[in-house]
């Protein structure tokens, strides 16, 4: 962990600085109340002003206590999250190794499967990306074209293949991979 959470360019980095500035602001305050209290009881100042400054600066300290704190919990917190994340991407990553010729083999028998059908390249990538479990707004972002439309090749998908809609497509190409495994 970096000790200076001013520097280490981590998105986190924004709220470690306003909590840094917050900490200095805080113990500025503190330091200053030190100097005014000090001062004060110098020049012989009351008691009751001297107590009100005296709680100023002690509350001005809490604060940077408080905050401190804060910050090394959040500090913690974006480590252990960073920790988990470098294991997930590398939790899919080793997925997607292992997975890569089974994959690689049902996206040839999507695509053999979609010529069989005659399906047009737009309907195959508008039926391939619903495969996904893109919605049709989705579908029509990423191919940056109209809802309609989407919903248009998306029926002649249907026409084509026989199917009545997306719940029997993902069924017609994911349901045998889903079999039970036998268990001994």
């Amino acid at each position: 962990m970096n000790p200076n959470p001013f520097t280490d360019g981590h998105p986190t980095d924004a709220g470690s600085r306003r909590h840094g500035i917050a900490v200095a602001l805080f113990a500025s305050i503190a330091l200053l109340m030190a100097a005014d209290v000090f001062s004060d009881s110098q020049t012989g100042a009351e008691p009751l002003h001297l107590s009100v400054e005296l709680l100023v600066m002690v509350l001005a300290a809490a604060g940077v206590v408080s905050l401190w704190r804060g910050l090394q919990s959040a500090e913690r917190k974006a480590a252990r999250l960073d920790h988990e994340l470098e294991a997930a991407r590398l939790e899919a990553e080793r997925f997607r190794l292992e997975a890569a010729e089974a994959l690689r083999g049902l996206g040839e028998a999507i695509d053999a499967q979609f010529e069989r059908w005659g399906l047009t390249p737009a309907e195959c990538e508008v039926g391939l990306l619903m495969l996904k479990g893109l919605s049709h707004r989705e579908v029509a972002d990423a191919r940056s074209i109209g809802e309609a439309t989407v919903r248009q090749q998306a029926q002649a998908l249907y026409r084509k293949s026989g199917l009545r809609n997306r719940s029997e497509l993902s069924a017609f190409f994911l349901e045998d991979l889903l079999l039970p495994r036998n268990r001994s």
